[in-house]
């Protein structure tokens, strides 16, 4: 597998900044909670126009990744667009561009949203998601954990995203086991694995070859940068992306992986 090449970076924010509850961190848990119950009419960050993102160079062209927002993400690839979880506190989706592709890992309202896929997809999209998402999407391809498959060209694999520890309530995960997905998609000779709502899982540790990683890294839903970074070294990523990490501070990650000199932890703005 070779090392991804070139990246454009961005600056990344003052990782002191991320460990305070910000404004715009308030306005999306109000907006996901109107999301939730059906009254949000208009989306609530419009903010397309300042999205970070970075190019990295396949061995079959440039994969061009974009951070919308929290477990929100935009790929385009040899001309197609590929969404992950769009949801519409993130972005006005109705200006972003159509999709090709709509991955999503789980039917949470933070990751399926009706009204930004319906946003951005058209007669032709193919959308990929787990089986209780697909009762909200009709025509869906369905995925369970250990599925593989070809979809739209590119090599999807469906892998196991489940919490342990954090619990609703006793006996009640967050994530159940055998419920969400997350996906290796291979763009060329580059292995991207978003890793959705998860912990530091058991079977992480049978995922190899990953060139770029997106880890979860928000409380009590996900993982504490501790298990980020025990997952981490499961996985052994060359280009590692907290994301959906919310008020925890993303520069404890980095710290905790600051011997780990084959991980390169980059911050993006994925509150």
């Amino acid at each position: 597998m070779n090392r991804p090449g070139h990246v454009e970076t961005v600056k990344p924010k003052n990782h002191h900044e991320c460990a305070v509850v910000s404004g715009k961190t308030r306005l999306r848990l109000i907006a996901l909670a109107m999301l939730a119950a059906g009254v949000l009419s208009q989306a609530a960050g419009a903010k397309e126009g300042n999205m970070q993102s970075d190019t990295i160079k396949t061995a079959e062209g440039d994969l061009v990744m974009t951070f919308v927002g929290h477990g929100s993400l935009m790929m385009t690839f040899k001309g197609k667009t590929i969404h992950i979880d769009p949801v519409s506190v993130e972005a006005d989706y109705a200006k972003m561009p159509k999709a090709d592709l709509v991955l999503i890992t789980h039917e949470h309202y933070d990751h399926l949203d009706l009204k930004a896929v319906d946003a951005v997809k058209t007669p032709a999209t193919k959308i990929v998601c787990n089986s209780a998402a697909s009762r909200q999407l009709p025509g869906a391809v369905v995925m369970k954990n250990g599925e593989s498959k070809m979809v739209d060209g590119l090599s999807i694999e469906a892998v196991p995203a489940y919490n342990i520890k954090h619990m609703m309530e006793p006996g009640k995960p967050f994530h159940p086991k055998g419920v969400g997905n997350g996906y290796i998609v291979t763009f060329g000779d580059t292995r991207v694995y978003i890793a959705g709502d998860t912990e530091n899982i058991p079977e992480m540790k049978q995922i190899k070859e990953i060139d770029i990683a997106f880890l979860p890294m928000n409380l009590p839903y996900t993982m504490t940068p501790e298990m980020a970074a025990d997952a981490a070294r499961s996985v052994r990523p060359k280009i590692l992306y907290p994301y959906h990490y919310g008020e925890t501070d993303p520069s404890r990650l980095v710290s905790l992986l600051a011997g780990e000199k084959d991980i390169d932890v980059r911050i993006r703005d994925l509150k």
